[in-house]
């Protein structure tokens, strides 16, 4: 839970600073009127597909193409600008959660925007949490989706409940 949490509140405090960023496909992806999962198909775009990015809305980035201009999943896009590589900004930061140096990838998170005194004053807000909750899926679901998306399996230890070392 606190993965989905901490992986919601990173989703909206990325800038949206991606218009006019060049980018491609990662995976063959559809085109959708709308920003939303069940919104109609514009075209499909193959794996490694030049796109232009013109917004961000949640999950969601407004594209142009040669095959069509529309929504396509953040997820399934990666920045091909040589200007994020090195200065770490636009898309590709969104996505990175660490810094690569010659030992490896040291690995940063946190939150930014959010003060500690911020946190400490957070409320829970019922409402937002039961709709955060609607986007968990079960084991099956998610490995389904894995094989979709072509991913190799990681065995990865549970973290021990809070309050726990």
């Amino acid at each position: 839970m606190r993965y989905l949490t901490t992986l919601f509140l990173f989703c909206l405090l990325a800038a949206s600073a991606y218009a006019d960023q060049a980018a491609y496909t990662v995976r063959s992806t559809e085109i959708k009127q709308q920003p939303y999962s069940d919104a109609p198909t514009v075209a499909t775009l193959s794996e490694k597909t030049s796109v232009n990015i013109l917004s961000r809305e949640g999950g969601w980035m407004k594209i142009s193409s040669g095959q069509g201009n529309g929504w396509v999943k953040m997820l399934s896009l990666r920045s091909n600008s040589k200007a994020t590589k090195s200065g770490d900004s636009g898309l590709q930061s969104l996505l990175n959660a660490g810094r690569a140096d010659s030992r490896g990838v040291t690995v940063a998170t946190g939150v930014r925007g959010l003060s500690e005194e911020d946190l400490k004053n957070a409320r829970a807000n019922p409402r937002e949490l039961e709709k955060l909750q609607r986007y968990a899926v079960d084991k099956s679901q998610a490995e389904k989706f894995a094989r979709g998306a072509k991913l190799k399996t990681q065995q990865m230890d549970y973290l021990p409940p809070s309050g726990n070392s």
